[in-house]
């Protein structure tokens, strides 16, 4: 028996040691629901299953870019255009001036975006939501508010013409929606919120694009580097009834510029190496182009990690 318990104690030491050496780190993403978030947690596991690095979600209400910048998060994520506007101290950023921590790992699958309505709605198009009552304010998201005005701004209209309900963020005005207190809704094409709607209300729909190139040219001005996409039905993807033209943007993975170098080459490789296992924990993974990983964000310096890594598979940018 003391030979018994003897071997359990050096058993569970040897696995307490290897707990203990593993490096974890922190990916913050937007709250619980969100695509962001989904995405996020499908990263982490990926990392922590096929990787020495054990990576953990952080769900909060506001950017990450604060805690990477502070030092507080190892990584974040968040679209490629409001990056550059935190790193550079412009548009939401006014006045905050440059933010010279964070650094890119890569460039990882695209947003895709819409604003729906409820099935049985009468509205059919974004120049209907005029008048409407539409999600604003978004004091711990400012970034959504822009998209949304880009929706608006590809049909002609601005947050002026319509009836703004104030919201902190992104998952609250999905629950304004689910509640009544407006008439659209904003989110990631595939997300587990946009599911969740869709169950509660009886269905959804989305409000396609207008693909003109004065349309275009409209919503690019308020959303620099989007553009129109064609999303396909599928089955579980709340809104789509036939191929729809939505705005797309890329979806960029951060870090402070202190993070150790073989830390960040590590979580690059793994997840260039393991788009499957991604795909399996969330499908929107589908569309992710591991090649693609090393695509510039403006304004975003590489963390010296991850361009090694870029370098040896021969895919760093010139």
């Amino acid at each position: 028996m003391k030979v018994f318990r003897t071997a359990i104690f050096c058993l569970a030491a040897v696995m307490m040691a290897g707990t203990a050496s593993a490096q974890v780190v922190s990916i913050v993403t937007t709250p619980t629901g969100s695509y962001t978030n989904s995405a996020g947690a499908a990263m982490a596991k990926v990392i922590s299953d096929k990787s020495k690095i054990h990576a953990v979600v952080q769900a909060q209400a506001q950017s990450g870019f604060y805690a990477v910048q502070a030092g507080t998060a190892e990584f974040g994520m968040s679209n490629a255009f409001d990056v550059g506007f935190y790193v550079t101290g412009t548009a939401e950023y006014k006045g905050k001036g440059p933010q010279k921590n964070v650094r890119e790992v890569a460039a990882m699958l695209p947003y895709r975006v819409a604003m729906f309505v409820r099935k049985d709605s009468p509205i059919k198009s974004l120049a209907d939501l005029k008048g409407k009552r539409l999600s604003a304010g978004f004091s711990s998201q400012k970034t959504i508010g822009r998209i949304i005005a880009a929706h608006l701004a590809n049909a002609g209209l601005s947050y002026d013409d319509v009836q703004k309900v104030l919201t902190p963020n992104v998952k609250r005005g999905a629950d304004d929606f689910i509640a009544g207190k407006t008439d659209a809704l904003f989110f990631a094409v595939g997300s587990a919120a946009v599911k969740r709607a869709a169950a509660t209300v009886g269905g959804l729909r989305v409000l396609p694009i207008n693909d003109s190139p004065a349309a275009v040219a409209r919503m690019e001005k308020v959303l620099p580097g989007s553009y129109v996409t064609v999303v396909k039905p599928r089955p579980g993807l709340a809104g789509i009834t036939k191929p729809t033209n939505v705005i797309a943007f890329d979806m960029a993975l951060f870090t402070n510029k202190n993070v150790p170098d073989d830390v960040v080459y590590t979580v690059a490789k793994t997840l260039h190496d393991n788009k499957k296992a991604l795909v399996g924990i969330f499908k929107p993974f589908v569309l992710f182009r591991p090649d693609h990983m090393s695509v510039v964000v403006k304004h975003l310096p590489f963390h010296p990690g991850a361009l090694k890594y870029y370098k040896e598979i021969g895919i760093a940018p010139k």
